[in-house]
């Protein structure tokens, strides 16, 4: 008889990118959750990465996650292809797996979720959702 091993916690950290502020959320894959966390302003900026930085040092992710927001009919557009670069930008600098996860009406759903927090912190909670997509994807 053989003993199986018990599943490797695994820390992810989900990112719904946008020009001007990304959401951040932090998720398990042992307990298949995700937990909105932050928004950091100006992904362009020095203070964007230095932030970051101090993030992905505290929570010390595994993988990364991010969103692609794809159109309708699934093709790229400008800002799917700012989301590419920006995943490729994060796994240049944490040397971490990073993952793009189709992220269409995450938005939408964000905001049903969210209706009482203040819009801003929609970008958070649709990090959360894009990384439940990938949890949900994982265990199908």
């Amino acid at each position: 008889m053989s003993v199986a091993t018990a599943p490797e916690y695994r820390t992810l950290m989900g990112f719904d990118y946008g020009a001007r502020r990304v959401g951040i959320a932090v998720g398990q894959t042992v307990t298949g959750s995700a937990s909105p966390l932050t928004i950091l302003q100006q992904p362009a900026s020095t203070e964007f990465w230095r932030q970051l930085d101090r993030l992905v040092a505290e929570w010390r992710p595994d993988a990364l996650i991010v969103g692609q927001p794809l159109h309708a009919d699934g093709s790229s557009g400008a800002i799917a292809q700012a989301a590419a670069t920006f995943g490729a930008q994060l796994g240049e600098r944490y040397r971490l797996p990073v993952i793009a996860v189709d992220e269409r009406l995450t938005s939408w759903e964000a905001d049903q979720v969210a209706r009482e927090l203040p819009a801003s912190r929609r970008d958070a909670v649709a990090a959360s959702l894009i990384l439940m997509t990938y949890l949900e994807g994982r265990s199908a």
